[in-house]
């Protein structure tokens, strides 16, 4: 058989769940951290239940993530994983869910295993979501995660530390509210409402612009240009203001969609 028929026949199987992502459909991707406890408790033994050189390799993994070819026009990270919010005119690969799936899991794991200096790996996943509600009910319910996870675990490990197995911690947790959660944490002396935002609510991270000032090399003259850099937000808003920061990111990749 030549080889173009052969090529062409063969590809057949290679496509045969090509699925694209119809025009004007808002695209999520969540890329998920793989067998992280043990990379990051047993392996590398990072502090628990936070560790800042832990938040800045997922920092440097969302930046990367935003400036690896696709137009990602939000991201956000909380514990292992990264949420990232395409402008609605990206097109790369056609929207194809394999292509964004499987390269973005890549540039993450790879990313992130330069960063460890081990191999770490990510999953991906892509949500279709048919409107601005959505997509800010999406990054809300994201957010809301970040701050069940981190009472969870400021509990959890304090009871580790003071003695307790993980099946006991587990089990004195069942069935707690979180007020009694906040309880606890206060006879250890720890008020919730002062951990650093970061470790509640995770960070974002958005396009910011800039004006660069040159000078001309032929004549001399001084130039502005305007760049635009990652801006990465530790201290996000809670609530109807975290909805509203999502929506006006939105509109702006509306307006520049419209022109």
């Amino acid at each position: 058989m030549k080889f173009d028929d052969l090529d062409q026949r063969m590809r057949i199987f290679e496509t045969a769940s090509d699925y694209s992502v119809l025009p004007g459909v808002y695209m999520v991707a969540r890329i998920d951290g793989r067998s992280f406890t043990r990379l990051t408790k047993e392996v590398h033994k990072f502090e628990a239940p936070f560790d800042i050189r832990f938040r800045d390799m997922m920092v440097e993994t969302v930046k990367h993530l935003m400036n690896c070819g696709f137009t990602v026009i939000y991201g956000y990270t909380e514990s292992d994983e990264i949420s990232l919010l395409f402008s609605q005119h990206e097109n790369a690969f056609s929207r194809k869910l394999r292509k964004y799936n499987s390269v973005l899991a890549g540039e993450a794991s790879a990313k992130f295993s330069l960063l460890i200096n081990d191999v770490a790996t990510f999953d991906c996943r892509i949500s279709q979501l048919p409107s601005r509600k959505d997509v800010v009910d999406y990054f809300q319910w994201r957010n809301q995660d970040a701050l069940r996870n981190s009472l969870n675990a400021y509990c959890y490990w304090k009871l580790r530390e003071n003695g307790k197995t993980a099946r006991q911690a587990t089990k004195i947790m069942l069935g707690m509210t979180v007020s009694d959660k906040n309880e606890l944490l206060f006879q250890y002396g720890i008020n919730f409402n002062e951990v650093p935002a970061w470790q509640k609510r995770g960070i974002g991270f958005y396009w910011q612009e800039y004006e660069k000032k040159g000078l001309n090399p032929k004549t001399g003259e001084k130039t502005v240009a305007v760049r635009r850099k990652i801006f990465v937000d530790e201290e996000l808003p809670v609530r109807e203001s975290y909805g509203f920061l999502i929506e006006k990111i939105l509109e702006s990749d509306a307006l520049k969609v419209s022109m």
